[in-house]
């Protein structure tokens, strides 16, 4: 009975959230950076160069992961496939009251008396 609730609607993530995780995104990579920034003085060697490589990096990437932007967000888009509803049975014709019905057989419809103000 506990059937998945289907979506109807597409909208994205607030905007202070997606800004809040790109933000959060953008200073953990710079706190890399600086990591690396920080290892390339303390070390020497192919390391010192390697944490260089890093540290030239990191800026471009995180810029590029920071203004990605809302557009990564999928949302499930497939139709909503209804229940068949269960067969009516038919209800059997029945002649129209007597009291609507004039000389010739048809409706004389319903009236309604009015009184304008």
């Amino acid at each position: 009975m506990n059937e998945p609730v289907p979506s109807i609607t597409s909208a994205q993530e607030p905007l202070a959230v997606d800004q809040a995780r790109r933000t959060r995104s953008y200073l953990i990579q710079m706190s890399i950076r600086v990591v690396c920034i920080i290892g390339a003085v303390l070390v020497d060697g192919w390391i010192r160069w390697a944490l260089v490589a890093a540290a030239v990096v990191l800026p471009y990437s995180a810029v590029l992961v920071a203004n990605a932007g809302r557009d990564h967000t999928t949302h499930d888009t497939s139709p909503v496939t209804p229940q068949a509803a269960p067969m009516l049975e038919e209800l059997p014709e029945e002649a129209p009251p007597a009291a609507h019905q004039g000389e010739d057989g048809q409706g004389q419809g319903r009236v309604i008396n009015h009184v304008d103000d």
